[in-house]
């Protein structure tokens, strides 16, 4: 039976104490969050074989639409699918521009990530994967399209030019806190057809600072993702079929 997340305990951070300096707001500033899930779901594939994930990241921007962050978790796939002889982290690095498009209603977001899993290759290939994308949104509707510009791709030689586009919506519910999701997504692996895939998600995520500014930044939520991916492809060493339908519950903060 999969392992659930029960509850996740949030210690209070001290803010950097700000000063008014000729009331002008600074074009720079500092978000982080931290969640645990019950499951880490990437693109419908689990990333720790069906065990929880604790993970949180930090993000910087700037008024210009320039941005910089960093983001971790834990993983299981690195030794149980890759074969490494060790490696249980994911270690994310990114950087781009996003901003409005004239009067349109319309955002962009442009930029590149590199993730990265520090561990013993002992010969497998490496999963080490950069990738560049955009992104263009209308009210609750994003498209992105990422496309792989490393060697390998997240394990797969020879995989550059692979792509995988992403269409996923987000609508509030009225006044609620909740928030519904919708999402569907293609992989294509470049010289590497067997493993691509489709996955769909949707979900429900509650904002718990509307029942009380003490728990501010404070989300749970539930998802259910599926995919048509090939089990005989993307079956680990414990024989856990990756991409199986999954449901995850999560807790999270944002700072």
């Amino acid at each position: 039976m999969k392992k659930l997340v029960h509850a996740l305990i949030l210690t209070s951070l001290v803010g950097m104490p700000t000063f008014a300096m000729a009331a002008e707001e600074s074009p720079h500033s500092l978000s982080a969050n931290v969640g645990m899930f019950s499951d880490y779901v990437f693109r419908g594939i689990s990333q720790t074989g069906g065990d929880p994930a604790v993970q949180g990241g930090l993000d910087y921007s700037h008024s210009s639409g320039f941005y910089l962050g960093t983001w971790g978790s834990n993983v299981g796939w690195i030794e149980d699918f890759q074969g490494y002889d060790s490696g249980n982290v994911e270690i994310d690095v990114y950087g781009g521009f996003r901003g409005d498009i004239g009067q349109t209603g319309l955002t962009f977001d442009v930029g590149a990530i590199q993730y990265m899993y520090p561990g013993k290759k002992a010969g497998a290939v490496d999963a080490d994967t950069t990738e560049i994308y955009a992104a263009l949104g209308w009210k609750w509707f994003t498209a992105k399209y990422s496309y792989a510009v490393s060697d390998e791709v997240f394990g797969f030689a020879n995989a550059d030019g692979s792509d995988y586009l992403d269409i996923s919506a987000s609508v509030p519910i009225g006044e609620t806190g909740l928030t519904a999701g919708a999402h569907w997504g293609t992989f294509s692996f470049e010289n590497n057809s067997a493993q691509d895939y489709d996955d769909w998600k949707v979900s429900l995520a509650y904002d718990v600072g509307a029942l009380s500014k003490v728990m501010d930044g404070v989300t749970v939520g539930v998802a259910y993702t599926d995919t048509d991916a090939d089990r005989a492809v993307w079956t680990d060493a414990n024989n856990e079929f990756l991409g199986k339908d999954t449901t995850t519950v999560w807790i999270s903060k944002a700072f």
